[in-house]
């Protein structure tokens, strides 16, 4: 009898719901637990203790292996099997695919941590409810202790994911910006690159669990909004009675209008963010500011999100001149062509 893999994640991870949802999606077979709860039991170490784990089973009966950082973990599980692909045949449409997965992990993560624990509302519902999803055989007088121990930890961290009070009003302008244009974009298809679902479209529903369908302020916000966005999270749950066909994807030379303008709130806001980023880390700096579509950006250098810069052009340098042509055609105008070119 083969394993099945092995998730370990959390309800209020946005990277744990995007994994388990691409698994669905795939119908590869898999278990979900929490992590740290009893069923995580001689799980194999990771460099880092992140959300969400994957456990591989080996060849001998036993888990042996693994694996942290859902966009390697997705192209892994590609590279295993081929059926119900997350990523576009084409690869120019492929490396646009990468380009919004990344936009959602990197950005929109920003948006997801400054909403949970930048208002006090939030911070009181998640505060009561985080520690609940793992451990809510305890009572409210254990629980007490660690919703306190969770909700300094974690505002603590602002810092490092760029939410403070020069920048709040502008992530949340942002999310604002990117959930009414991925309503505007959905009229007509059901997935951000056609009828069937991309890994940009599970990277964006991650952090959506949590902004647009957890979090009472920015699920307020979203249901007045882009009520078609909340009903979206829902589907992209569970998606694994859809039958794609090739044909289901946007090709490249009939990018709509709606996806157009995603490209330019990517370009108005996270390239300018990556480039000034980068150019913190290289250098060193404790802190960094810039100046962000007018207004003022600061915080503290994030070296992963330098890797991030460097992995985007590294995607696009595996590609030959004429797809290279094709996508800073398709971007020309929006900003992101600072990224690659």
């Amino acid at each position: 009898m083969t394993l099945p893999y092995k998730i370990l994640g959390a309800p209020g991870s946005p990277y744990s719901r995007k994994l388990r949802s691409v698994f669905r999606y795939r119908r590869i077979p898999f278990t979900w637990a929490n992590r740290n709860s009893k069923e995580d039991v001689n799980t194999p170490k990771v460099p880092v203790n992140l959300l969400p784990v994957l456990v591989i089973p080996g060849e001998s009966g036993d888990y042996s292996e693994a694996k942290i950082d859902s966009t390697p973990i997705i192209r892994f599980l590609e590279a295993e099997q081929s059926d119900r692909s997350v990523i576009p045949a084409d690869p120019v449409m492929a490396f646009i695919d990468y380009l919004i997965e990344d936009y959602a992990d990197e950005w929109l993560t920003k948006a997801m941590f400054h909403f949970r624990w930048a208002h006090k509302r939030n911070v009181d519902f998640a505060g009561s409810i985080l520690p609940r999803w793992t451990l809510n055989q305890l009572s409210d007088e254990e629980i007490e202790p660690l919703s306190k121990n969770i909700s300094e930890r974690q505002i603590e961290r602002l810092r490092y994911v760029g939410s403070n009070e020069t920048t709040g009003e502008f992530i949340e302008e942002s999310y604002q910006n990117f959930i009414e244009l991925l309503s505007n974009h959905l009229v007509g298809r059901r997935f951000v690159l056609g009828d069937r679902p991309g890994s940009s479209d599970f990277g964006i529903f991650g952090q959506l669990t949590q902004l647009a369908q957890t979090d009472p302020t920015c699920r307020d916000l979203t249901l007045d909004v882009a009520p078609r966005v909340f009903a979206w999270c829902d589907n992209v749950e569970d998606l694994s009675g859809l039958e794609p066909k090739e044909s289901d994807w946007i090709e490249s030379d009939q990018i709509p209008g709606t996806l157009s303008e995603i490209f330019k709130e990517i370009g108005r806001t996270y390239a300018p963010f990556l480039l000034a980023n980068a150019e913190a880390v290289a250098e060193g700096k404790e802190e960094w500011e810039s100046e962000i579509d007018g207004k003022l950006w600061k915080q503290m250098p994030f070296v992963y999100q330098a890797k991030c810069l460097a992995w985007i052009r590294e995607e696009f340098g595996k590609l030959d001149d004429e797809q290279k042509a094709k996508i800073l055609q398709i971007l020309e105008g929006s900003g992101c062509e600072v990224l690659i070119s």
